[in-house]
């Protein structure tokens, strides 16, 4: 049976490429377009593009008449855009994506980006003027511009540095020969290398060192094939290649790579404020086999001394899997509800998971009405197809799922949220988890649902009913043993592997029921787009890891791409966008029943722009030393470049089995992604951070750091949030022209100014990291360090270690202790840590706020300037509620003791006097050349220290 798979296959393959190679022969005699009927305008030009002879219709029509729009939004921004004359072909609705705002646009002589053409083939060029740098070039092959096809080619230099065109898991300098990025999001179990995954982000930044930077993001949601290759023919280049819609692009100019970052996010809007609490330790496994195992985690977590700040459940909590309930036996109401509020009272949070799938059901548990389904087929708020319920398979077995497109579902979702999750009589939750939302489907397509979902037992058998096995100390009563329980008190916190159904469910299976399908037109309303496409056998198919034949291949194992939407648009063209607007629908819900809260909400499908409502984590990884150190590329793209700076993987590992050594190695890693979460799936062994005790002495440390720089990397999300400056840093961004930085990978910036560099292979206690031409301090021992551009080797780093620099010429607030929780680490004093240049300056600046309320009341913005021995504390000082105060600072680098040490601060009269320090108020540390000096006063105006 394979060996006959494998042929097939291998003649569909060869069939396939005889196709290919015709149509890309083919491809090459299009005659590309005409542009005539210039018109300037104050801030672009305007031009229709007629085709330029005979149309060569490759893979669908040949559009006979374009449209040119060319705007500069801003003096960095310019926006290219070119679409059919008619208006038909698809466009990125802007209730999905917000239209970038030109009420700064500029004439063409004041912006830094020049636009230009040649007429006949139409062609387009982008410069940056200050240096003349090439920047876009579409002559490199004729602009193509089909039904369901288009294709834009730009040259490159030779060997360029490309970062981006996410999601991936490939290297974070991309590869530049014969590459190719699909966009088209899928269920991507185990992240592998070289394929589609869950999310889509068509930005790339173009770095060129001393030549500067640029980003150019392509707004569209269609699937695409972007191809990066050189060959002698065509020499280096980019090309895009899209199923449907416009090209729309925008142009940043940066010149460096911050730039970029700022710039873009001006596009997809700045990133939302996450909760101070987010940056807590985040705990979650999939399997917790009921209440008890809940609250054992909790309380052994705490046992060891480690904080937890937030205690997650998978969709375990379900009853068989049903969103929007509970299992009344393993999970009941009531014992939930009494775990959540010991989590409350000890300042904790509580976190579960929503699919979008609802089971299609009438019934729950007992024969209630099951109303979440009942409700939303009522209100006709569930996909349709040929006039009938789309149907699928997932967890809870046959599934049907809401059209984020009817007018009807924000707020049927926004109902099901403040009912489930009412805070007097439901699961009161802190924040949520969304997943599954590429929209995943475990149905291959054809597949019919009802045996699909009884062939392949879903939902899964859940595990026996037990009693409590062990006392849980500070739970309720119904937490702890009971003899007269009917059922055994069974040790096992875990649902049995045995019974976890497939890592995978959605594998490549050989066989399909090709049933032709009528296209359908949404009910009253006309179809978006051009009539009469292929929506199931598309003449261009992405290279989507699912397809194995191509009709119906984009809709394997997800939803049917011929499907329209309530209000007329095409599942083939909007497919890339569901997650995104689960997740916007979601964040609504959740702020509707937490009025003025910030919430969270982690997704795991993403579109650009979403970082303005949701945070991310990495998807379902693996527990291997590959993908420990890949999860640093896929922070840097979410944070660096995509701007969803609340980002990170499953710590430890999601499929398969970790190792002490490694979940030790990846608790100190996971300690400086801004999301930080240990989490694995329900057939792998348990690896919460008490279970070693080389992981448990891990977990401490970096949590104890991570926890006392809470409000340094709080202050950083706050300036992305404000103006777009990364969270996180490619060692690139931070020295652009040093071509050593361009490929580094296994090393980053935490915030502006801590370099970290992890150790990243198995078993190994030393690690080759690279220090830029600058200086360094060892964070630990605030020993200076002259980097020399060059690689240094550091040796005999423990398994609860992690090599952690101090870039010269910062301020950094430190809480002066740790906590249990963030709650505890807020109610510290800070000390700030100044690491001056060799020129003996530093900057810094600290944020503070409530934490938790979206519109604030009041605000600190404070800033440090550290030069000629004397800190100036000075800014906003409005945040009083809390008392915050600087117990002290300290400053490293010196080369000698000093003599006296003075603070001063400004009184309500403007005055200023200076306070001489008494001997035990500060002190030198000779070893590491720092000077610790007491202030103890409240950040509650400007202060002033130094020494002599």
């Amino acid at each position: 049976m394979l060996r006959q798979l494998t042929i097939g296959l291998t003649c569909i393959a060869t069939a396939l490429g005889v196709t290919l190679s015709r149509r890309e022969a083919s491809l090459e005699k299009c005659p590309g377009y005409v542009l005539s009927g210039l018109i300037e305008t104050s801030t672009g030009l305007t031009a229709a593009l007629t085709l330029a002879g005979p149309a060569c219709n490759v893979y669908s029509t040949d559009l006979q008449s374009l449209s040119l729009i060319v705007n500069y939004d801003s003096e960095s921004r310019l926006h290219v855009k070119i679409e059919d004359s008619a208006k038909i072909a698809y466009q990125v609705p802007t209730s999905v994506f917000a239209t970038p705002p030109t009420n700064g646009s500029v004439p063409a002589a004041n912006s830094a980006l020049e636009f230009s053409y040649t007429t006949n083939p139409f062609t387009f060029k982008v410069i940056r003027k200050s240096n003349l740098e090439l920047l876009f070039d579409s002559s490199a092959a004729s602009l193509i511009f089909e039904t369901q096809y288009i294709r834009l080619r730009t040259s490159l230099p030779v060997d360029p540095n490309i970062y981006g065109l996410g999601e991936h898991t490939d290297s974070l300098r991309l590869n530049t020969t014969d590459y190719t990025r699909t966009l088209w999001s899928r269920d991507s179990y185990g992240i592998p290398a070289g394929q589609n995954l869950y999310g889509n982000h068509p930005i790339y930044f173009d770095h060129r060192g001393s030549k500067g930077t640029h980003g150019v993001f392509l707004l569209s949601t269609s699937g695409m094939d972007i191809k990066i290759n050189r060959t002698e023919t065509d020499g280096q280049y980019l090309e895009y290649n899209l199923m449907s819609g416009i090209l729309d692009l925008y142009f940043l100019e940066g010149p460096s790579p911050v730039d970029v970052a700022q710039q873009y996010s001006e596009v997809t809007q700045k990133p939302a404020m996450m909760p101070y609490w987010s940056f807590g330790y985040h705990n979650c496994r999939y399997g917790y086999r009921d209440f008890y195992s809940i609250a054992e985690v909790v309380y052994n977590y705490s046992a060891a001394g480690i904080p937890l700040e937030v205690m997650w459940t998978d969709i375990d909590y379900m009853y068989e899997r049903y969103i929007m309930t509970t299992d009344p036996d393993r999970f009941p109401i009531a014992r939930v509800r009494e775990y959540v509020d010991y989590l409350h009272a000890h300042n904790q949070k509580y976190i579960v998971m929503v699919d979008p799938a609802v089971a299609y059901q009438n019934e729950r548990e007992y024969n209630l009405p099951y109303q979440t389904f009942l409700r939303g087929r009522d209100h006709g708020i569930f996909l349709q197809r040929n006039n009938s319920i789309f149907q699928g398979v997932v967890w809870p077995g046959v599934t049907v799922f809401p059209d984020w497109f009817h007018p009807k579902t924000p707020d049927f979702w926004v109902k099901e949220f403040a009912e489930f999750f009412n805070a007097d009589t439901g699961v009161d939750i802190d924040a949520l988890w969304i997943d599954m939302n590429e929209a995943a489907n475990f149905n291959y397509f054809g597949d019919n649902p009802q045996e699909s979902s009884k062939e392949r037992g879903f939902p899964p058998i859940r595990p026996a009913l037990r009693s409590a096995p062990r006392p849980i100390p500070g739970f309720p009563a119904a937490f702890q043993p009971n003899s007269s329980s009917p059922y055994p008190p069974d040790t096992l916190g875990y649902a049995p592997p045995w019974l976890a159904p497939a890592a995978a469910p959605n594998t490549k299976r050989s066989t399909i029921e090709e049933i032709p399908l009528g296209k359908k037109q949404a009910s009253g309303q006309s179809l978006i787009g051009f009539p009469d496409r292929n929506l199931l056998d598309p003449p261009y198919q992405v290279d989507n890891a699912n397809t194995i034949k191509n009709y119906g291949g984009l809709s394997n194992f997800t939803l049917n791409t011929d499907i329209i939407h309530y209000d007329g648009h095409v599942e083939l063209d909007v497919h890339n966008i569901y997650g995104a607007m689960m997740s916007r629908y979601c964040r609504e819900a959740m702020e509707a029943r937490r009025p003025g809260r910030r919430p969270l909400v982690i997704t795991r499908s993403t579109f650009a722009g979403s970082g303005h409502a949701v945070g991310k984590w990495l998807g379902d990884n693996l527990s291997t030393w590959e993908l420990y150190r890949n999860s640093i590329q896929g922070m840097l793209n979410f944070a660096s470049i995509f701007q969803m700076p609340m980002v990170g993987s499953d710590v430890c590992g999601f499929g398969a089995n970790t190792t002490e050594s490694l979940c030790a190695r990846w608790a100190m890693l996971g300690a400086f992604n801004p999301f930080y979460r240990n989490h694995n799936g329900d057939s792998s062994i348990s690896q919460e951070f008490f279970l070693w005790a080389t992981v448990t002495e891990a977990a401490k440390t970096a949590i104890s750091i991570r926890y006392r720089l809470l409000d340094y990397i709080y202050t950083a999300l706050y300036k992305q949030h404000t103006i777009g400056t990364p969270i996180l840093n490619p060692l690139f961004f931070m020295y652009p022209e040093d071509n050593n930085t361009f490929p580094v990978e296994l090393q980053f910036f935490y915030g502006e100014h801590l370099l970290v560099s992890p150790v990243t292979n198995e078993n190994a206690t030393s690690v080759e990291i690279y220090l830029p031409n600058d200086l360094f301090y060892d964070f630990y021992t605030y020993a200076p360090i002259q980097g020399q551009g060059a690689i240094l080797t550091m040796n005999d780093i423990g398994f609860t270690e992690i090599p952690l620099h101090i870039k010269s010429g910062a301020v950094i607030p430190i809480r002066a202790e740790s906590g249990m929780t963030t709650t505890d680490v807020r109610k510290q004093p800070f000390t700030f840590l100044v690491a001056p240049t060799g020129l003996g300056e530093a900057t810094g600046s600290l944020y503070l706020d409530d934490g938790d309320s979206i519109e604030q009341n009041s605000t600190s913005e404070i800033t440090m300037s550290y030069k000629n021995k004397t800190l100036t504390i000075d800014g906003k000082f409005e945040y009083l509620a809390e008392g915050n105060s600087l117990k002290s600072i300290t400053v490293v680098g010196l080369k000698k003791q000093p003599m006296n040490a003075y603070w001063s601060k400004v009184s309500s009269m403007h005055e200023e006097v200076w306070n001489t320090c008494p001997e035990s108020g500060w002190s030198y540390d000779s070893r590491g050349g720092s000077v610790t000096i007491e202030v103890g006063q409240k950040l509650d105006g400007v202060i002033k220290v130094k020494f002599d």
